[in-house]
């Protein structure tokens, strides 16, 4: 690895284009960062595909999708290969594989556009690869009516009948001939969403605020019961259904389902999705909210299930980076940082081990005692002592206390952006201390969780010692488990069948 200069001037190393490309895109979410602006991480994704093989991109692009539970950045991956690959039939499969929801057709065409401007407003999308063309194809012929008409939205710049008309599917049968009619038609039965039901209440006129009050309790009863309002949208709106103040035995339900095993695993959301609905639950005055937030703390424990390799033996640090650069929103649209997702990342894991020492570390580090019982309410807490390590990404420090206690691990574990430098001036870096710190425990393993995907790491990768994983999914601790067993980070993907 070519040593270089991360973007705190520290010591650091360059990726693989492999490895480089994995931690851009699973940690992108083509928002800006503290170091690279959106555009710029466009750009470098766009750059590495042409440095990769096309089936690498292929891979990649169906696992942060079915994986990773990822949606923006797959389509992105797909219209860069389409691009660079125009052979065989790999981008088509790749594409019928990632386009799993009927608003991802439209996505797919608007990121194409995005992607490959004209100046001719006339023939916009006028020039689509035949590849994504034919993968679109297929994909039109997985989803019905319904799923179809939940997506049909005049605000979208590629309407539904828009991608019909670009994209040509066949038909499988009469049915489906029947429905891509009413796509053009615009016949599409209007469905049954929550948003459609309160849209049409919100339009009728109440006689007195109270009457109002009750004609929305009872819709939202009535969607509750309904088993039509969907988990992702039920996790978004347990603000409204307390304070709509639905039924006890309602409340009941909406808990029931939350932390049900099943439904969790079926839901596939980011463990972050809970941490955003707990944090909403914090402000509620209702006699049900404890419900709730217990219920969700029984969802998120669900996300720690495929963590293995972690028995009542195993001895583990696990440092969490609350350094300035880590406070940037994971996008424009959400209140959620950097380094909420490696504390949370690192409760889960803390859920799952009998011997653990917790921190954070910015300028300083700082470990912190708590029950190893809640994840989310242990989150929050370790959120309202971030700022009191300082803003600096001082990592060596973690190592340095473990040298200074003599204190053997098993697994030091760091959830960070990798920009680790020394402020004080002296040129400290982790590299050294590891080396130093192995002396007293040879058998330790250092695990890298990069949330931003930089490109640069802050020490060599060496097999049996250092390891990398990225990403913001519960779905890392299948890869940390594959890392136990020998193999490295991207063997998941290069398993993955386009």
């Amino acid at each position: 690895m070519d040593t270089i200069e991360n973007h705190e001037g520290g010591k650091a190393y360059a990726m693989t284009p492999e490895l480089e490309l994995y931690t851009a895109v699973v940690t992108a979410s083509l928002s800006d960062t503290t170091y690279e602006k959106e555009d710029a991480r466009v750009e470098r994704i766009a750059q590495l595909v042409g440095k990769v093989s096309p089936e690498f991109v292929a891979r990649l692009a169906v696992y942060t999708r079915t994986e990773m539970h990822l949606r923006s950045i797959p389509l992105l991956l797909l219209v860069e290969l389409a691009k660079v690959h125009n052979g065989d039939s790999l981008v088509a499969r790749a594409v019928e594989k990632t386009v799993l929801r009927a608003d991802e057709i439209m996505e797919l065409l608007m990121c194409y556009q995005w992607r490959n401007p004209s100046d001719d407003v006339r023939k916009k999308l006028g020039h689509l690869s035949r590849q994504i063309q034919n993968g679109l194809q297929r994909a039109f012929n997985r989803f019905d009516e319904y799923q179809f008409a939940k997506y049909d939205r005049d605000t979208l710049e590629v309407k539904l009948r828009d991608a019909l008309f670009l994209v040509h599917p066949k038909a499988k049968d009469d049915g489906q001939q029947a429905l891509f009619d009413k796509i053009v038609n615009r016949q599409l039965a209007i469905p049954y969403t929550w948003e459609t039901e309160l849209s049409a209440l919100g339009q009728q006129s109440f006689d007195s605020p109270e009457q109002k009050k009750e004609a929305f309790r009872a819709k939202w009863e009535e969607l509750i019961r309904s088993g039509k309002l969907g988990y992702m949208a039920l996790l978004r709106n347990l603000r409204n259904v307390l304070q709509a103040d639905v039924s006890q035995e309602d409340v009941g339900r909406v808990a029931d389902r939350l932390s049900d095993a099943a439904q969790v695993a079926g839901a596939k959301q980011l463990p972050f999705r809970y941490l955003s609905a707990y944090r909403e639950l914090e402000e509620v005055t209702s006699l049900h909210t404890q419900t709730v937030m217990t219920a969700l703390e029984k969802a998120v424990k669900y996300s720690a299930n495929n963590i293995e390799g972690f028995d009542e033996h195993t001895r583990v640090l696990l440092a969490s980076d609350v350094s300035g650069s880590m406070w940037t929103p994971i996008s424009k649209r959400s209140t959620v940082r950097n380094y909420d997702i490696g504390l949370l990342l690192a409760m889960l894991l803390r859920n799952r081990c009998k011997q653990v020492v917790t921190g954070i570390f910015g300028d300083d580090w700082k470990t912190v005692n708590m029950p190893n019982d809640n994840i989310l309410m242990a989150t929050r807490q370790l959120e309202k002592i971030a700022n009191s390590v300082g803003y600096s990404t001082n990592g060596y420090k973690v190592i340095d206390w473990l040298i200074n206690n003599n204190m053997v691990m098993d697994k030091v574990m760091m959830f960070t952006d990798l920009q680790m430098w020394d402020s004080t001036g002296r040129q400290q870096d982790i590299e050294f201390y590891w080396k130093k710190y192995k002396r007293i425990a040879p058998d330790a393993k250092l695990y890298l969780f990069d949330l931003v995907g930089y490109g640069q790491l802050p020490l060599r990768l060496v097999s049996g010692d250092v390891y990398l994983i990225a990403g913001w999914s519960d779905r890392v601790f299948d890869v940390l488990s594959a890392v136990d067993r020998g193999e490295d980070a991207l063997a998941a993907i290069s398993k993955i069948d386009v």
